[in-house]
């Protein structure tokens, strides 16, 4: 194996069609594609909801894997040199940052492109309406809740859906003054028994 790759490196044929494009592309092409598929890629997660951000179960794993493996080829198309893909991740890289510019000068793309932060759960009722629209259960309101460190959903305040996916919970004042006190409870009983450990060894001595 060894020889086969020493023998392809220093062979001077490989080198000019492996920096070269394929004959099937051109160079406006190669920028274009990757410009075309990162636009529409952020245009349908906007028609589509957060969901895909937000809580990955195996059916939206399957989507996001299959939909990399399926936007692979819109990018590059039939070229498979170097330096074709250098130019498609060079374009996708370049449309990014000028998006992030974009959305840093005018707030009101940030907002038309990512959208506002939903609220799911307020003083301790739900939302059902914005539940619903984000198509979400029962059960994934549940874990997001046992995420956040609580143990059921009546333990919690508010649930915020940020546009970025993740998610804002804020458990009741009592549930927090109790985990408050029960963490120092722990670290009291912990310094109690440190001290009776010190005290049995200067015993000793």
């Amino acid at each position: 194996m060894f020889i086969e790759i020493g023998t392809a490196f220093f062979d001077p044929a490989a080198w000019p069609h492996m920096f070269s494009l394929d004959n099937t592309a051109t160079w406006p092409e190669k920028i274009i594609r990757p410009i075309v598929v990162y636009a529409s890629l952020v245009v349908l997660l906007r028609i589509f909801g957060r969901r895909e951000l937000a809580q990955l179960n195996p059916f939206d794993l399957v989507v996001i894997l299959s939909l990399s493996n399926t936007v692979q080829n819109a990018i590059i198309g039939q070229d498979n040199s170097l330096i074709g893909g250098l130019v498609g991740a060079i374009a996708l890289l370049l449309i990014n940052y000028f998006f992030a510019w974009v959305k840093f000068k005018f707030r009101t793309v940030e907002k038309l492109a990512e959208g506002n932060t939903v609220k799911l759960m307020e003083n301790s009722r739900i939302h059902h309406k914005a539940v619903r629209r984000e198509m979400m259960t029962d059960t994934d309101l549940a874990s997001i809740v046992h995420e956040a460190g609580f143990d059921c959903v009546e333990d919690v305040e508010k649930i915020v859906l940020d546009p970025n996916g993740k998610f804002l919970v804020e458990g009741k004042d009592e549930i927090k003054d109790n985990e408050f006190k029960s963490q120092v409870l722990k670290k009291i009983d912990s310094l109690t028994k440190q001290i009776s450990d010190l005290t049995a060894t200067l015993q000793k001595t």
